[in-house]
């Protein structure tokens, strides 16, 4: 049903944070694979990738380049995006099934994106709340991840290796995207 591609640079400790969040969803039938893309391969993330039964790939270039690496070898007719160190809530697996057979019944092209969350472990501080309010103003950022048909994300020309990776969410515009309630904390 759900191929997830994540972009690492090196970081264990941030994969593993955002795979653990998706065992549940493995085990629920509603991820069939899990892509790890790394930009630095030093050897790290792919003996993560191994022990964890993920999909491993090394790319050169941008993180827009290794997600538009993953999407081309991933199999699911969704794909789902997630930046290393990106833990949803346990609410996820429900909505996201939800979302997806709304969207395939309804028959227009709609993306999802994770509500972000100041994680609770954080340090209250003015930069932290500035970074938040700029969130609410400005828009969706590409770290609150995205959950998009196969055939949508196609036909809208994928990342662009060439050009930043929130270049996707600002051509898919407000009118073709959903903010979902489950909620994204960044590790």
């Amino acid at each position: 049903m759900l191929s997830v591609i994540i972009p690492t640079d090196g970081v264990e400790r941030t994969a593993v944070a955002t795979l653990a969040a998706l065992v549940p969803g493995a085990a629920a039938g509603v991820i069939r694979e899990v892509l790890l893309v790394d930009r630095k391969n030093d050897g790290v993330i792919e003996r993560v990738a191994d022990v964890a039964g993920c999909g491993f790939l090394a790319v050169e270039g941008s993180r827009a380049a290794a997600l538009a690496e993953g999407a081309k070898r991933s199999t699911s007719p969704w794909l789902m995006f997630l930046h290393a160190g990106a833990v949803l809530d346990a609410g996820w697996i429900e909505e996201t099934t939800q979302f997806i057979q709304g969207v395939s019944l309804s028959g227009h092209p709609r993306a999802g994106i994770f509500r972000y969350a100041r994680s609770p472990y954080a340090e209250p501080s003015w930069a932290e709340t500035f970074r938040t309010l700029r969130r609410q103003l400005s828009g969706p950022r590409a770290d609150q991840g995205l959950l998009i048909a196969r055939e949508h994300y196609d036909k809208l020309g994928g990342h662009d290796p060439e050009r930043s990776e929130g270049r996707l969410l600002r051509q898919l515009g407000r009118s073709s995207r959903t903010m979902l309630r489950s909620r994204i904390v960044l590790v």
